[in-house]
Parts: C-alpha cells; structure tokens; sequence
C-alpha cells in the first residue's frame, strides 16, 4: 500500500475512543452528521509519514485492538519491526527469483502475521524503527538504496553469501538494529516471549475476499503486486463479505480492511468516504450533503478490479459503525496518516456501498466469521 500523508509522528500512545453500541456520540463532517452507533476499543492514530506501509500500521492497529479485545492492557506495538523483517525476506525473494517479483514498500495484513510467527513482535519503546533525524517514518531513500543493490545483484549470475548482510546493514543504518531483548513490565524479555505474553497466535486469523472469476469457497492466491508472498484468501460472496463485517463488529471483533481509496468520494479531511452516482460527483454536491449512491453488484466489483480502477492501495483498520441523519451505514475506518490529519482524531466514515465496491479484502479473527460461513471454508 503506498497512500500517505506526510505529518509529524507522534510518539506518545493514548488508547482512543472506547466507544460501545447504542452510543450517542455525534460527529459532524458537513451535513452528514453522523452518530456512532458502536465503536469499539482501539488505540490513537499513527502517522506513517513518508513512508509506504499502511499495510503494517493498519495490522498493527487490529491487533492491539485485539490484545484489549482479550482482556489485557493496552500495549503500543512497533510497526517497524514488522517492516523490517518484511523488507528482509522481500529481498531474498526477489534475489532467488532473479528480480522477477515484487520489490516495493507495500504489503499485505498476512506481512505481518508471517513475522510474528517466525519472530515475534516488540513494543514502539524497543523499536522506533527511526535512526535517521527526525521523528517522521521516510522510507523514500532507504527503498531506492536497497532497490538499487537488489537489481545490481539480480543482474549477477554468482553472488557472494554476504549480500544478506550487506542488505541488512543498510536497513541498520536507516531503521536501527533490532533489538536481541528488552525490558518489558521489569524483567529482559525476547520478541517471542513478549508475543506470547499477549497471549498473539497469527493461525488465528484469516483473509477473506470476493470476486467471481475465483471459485467460491476455496482458497485462493489473490493475484495483485503486494501479495509478494503469494498468500491464500477465502473467497467468498459479497453478501457474505459484508456478512462477516457486521458479524465482527456486532460480536466485538475489529477488522484489518485492505481496499481501494483512490475515488474521489474518498474524503480523508471531511472525515467520509462514499460512492456518488455520476451526476453528483460531477457537480460535487455530495461535499456539502447526502446524496445518492451506486448500486454495487458482483458484477460492477469484478468490472473495477478488472479494469484496475480498484487496486489494494491501502490498508486501514474498520473499527465500528455508524449513521448519518438519514438513518444510512456507515463503517467507522481508524487511517494512519496522524490522528490531527483531521477533525476526527484521524478516522472517517466510509459507506456500505463504498465498502462494497472497494474492499479487496479483509482480515479477521477466526471466530469473527460467521459459523455458517466456517463450515462452508471447513475451518
């Protein structure tokens, strides 16, 4: 995922609205005003910055939700850590392959599930993952650098073993070293007792998807550039999709939301996203009032996604729902572009239709599908 928004980073971690159903709350974004009807526990909105890695700040989002979800106390996770480790096997990959895959800063919700299971997960205070000036996460010269050895390499038919550390002490330099241990609740722990103490198992979740051209039910390797890692997604029907959304939130289970945010009825500073039919997008009334929206069918999100009008561009974390004065859905989205990008403490508001028409996929706990549609996956 590439969407960004470049502001300062903030360090210090506040756990956000606890928000629970039949709240009254009310947030007024033009003349929309919505009412939360549930918004469940998660922590502040991050900053990004400059840097390409939505994918790991929106799973890293899910799953300190998640560890509250357990009961435990809130905890800052370091994303960092998570690209770190993901830029590592990137490139081993893209050198075994000889350049011929995906080299990039984007990444999908399973990026991070795969390097906890391998090595854990660190708090922020143990890895900022900044060990250049400054605050702000940039990952703009650090990437050109690692792309430059990486295609140099590729080109070589024979290759010295020591590239891997070459590789890794740029990401040194620029990240700073991973740490072997650290002090957690006064005792020296490593990244995998740290993950075990919250109690974090990665098999526990699952990717959904929806389109046609894949068989339903089974699992499949969704084909876009940022599944490097060539992952399997249940494929399931669109009203099952939503289903599964509503399910999680209703039952107290957030979700890791992979989609596209490249409509222009995507409004991160008017804190909505929504999907207006063409004349009210050409004229733009929808900035200042309700309007009319598309009808999304199967067919229109297999048409987009085709077409690449809908590409996995960004990864957010859906956290609840909402209305606005008229009574429509809403999903309550926590973005990571700084939790002041905006008048909402960086979340918005995005659209059932929305949601229909550009979902790519979704990441869930386990127990947050549907029992019905478990047995149709048979997990």
């Amino acid at each position: 995922m590439k969407a960004h928004l470049s502001t300062n980073l903030i360090m210090v971690f506040i756990v956000g609205f606890l928000s629970y159903s039949n709240a009254q709350e009310t947030e007024n974004t033009t003349a929309y005003d919505f009412n939360i009807v549930k918004e469940l526990p998660h922590t502040m909105a991050k900053d990004q910055g400059r840097a390409g890695t939505c994918w790991s700040f929106a799973t890293t989002s899910f799953l300190e939700s998640e560890i509250m979800r357990m009961g435990k106390d809130s905890v800052d996770l370091s994303e960092m850590f998570f690209v770190y480790h993901a830029y590592l096997d990137k490139a081993q990959r893209y050198i075994m392959r000889h350049g011929q895959t995906n080299f990039s800063q984007g990444g999908q919700a399973h990026d991070v599930m795969n390097v906890i299971r391998e090595e854990g997960m660190v708090p922020e205070a143990a890895y900022t993952g900044i060990a250049y000036e400054g605050t702000e996460h940039n990952h703009s010269e650090v990437v050109a650098m690692m792309h430059g050895m990486l295609d140099k390499l590729a080109e070589q038919r024979r290759k010295m073993p020591l590239w891997i550390d070459a590789f890794r002490a740029v990401m040194d330099v620029y990240f700073g070293i991973l740490p072997e241990n650290f002090e957690w609740n006064g005792k020296k722990v490593t990244s995998k007792e740290f993950q075990k103490s919250l109690g974090v198992n990665p098999d526990d979740y699952v990717e959904l998807t929806s389109y046609e051209f894949y068989p339903y039910y089974t699992s499949v390797n969704l084909d876009i550039p940022d599944n490097w890692s060539f992952d399997h997604y249940y494929n399931v029907k669109l009203e099952e999709l939503i289903g599964t959304i509503d399910y999680a939130i209703a039952e107290g289970y957030t979700v890791c939301w992979d989609g596209d945010v490249s409509e222009h009825g995507f409004n991160h500073g008017k804190g909505f996203a929504v999907l207006p039919i063409e004349d009210v997008l050409k004229d733009e009334s929808y900035l200042n009032d309700i309007a009319p929206e598309k009808e999304v069918t199967t067919d229109l999100r297999e048409a987009t996604f085709m077409s690449q009008k809908s590409t996995d561009d960004h990864l957010m974390h859906l956290i609840g729902t909402s209305e606005d004065r008229e009574g429509n859905p809403y999903y309550i989205i926590k973005n990571s572009w700084n939790h002041n990008s905006n008048d909402f403490q960086g979340k918005l508001h995005m659209s059932l239709p929305f949601v229909k028409a550009k979902t790519i996929a979704i990441m869930v706990h386990k127990d947050a599908v549907p029992k019905e549609l478990r047995k149709k996956l048979d997990f």
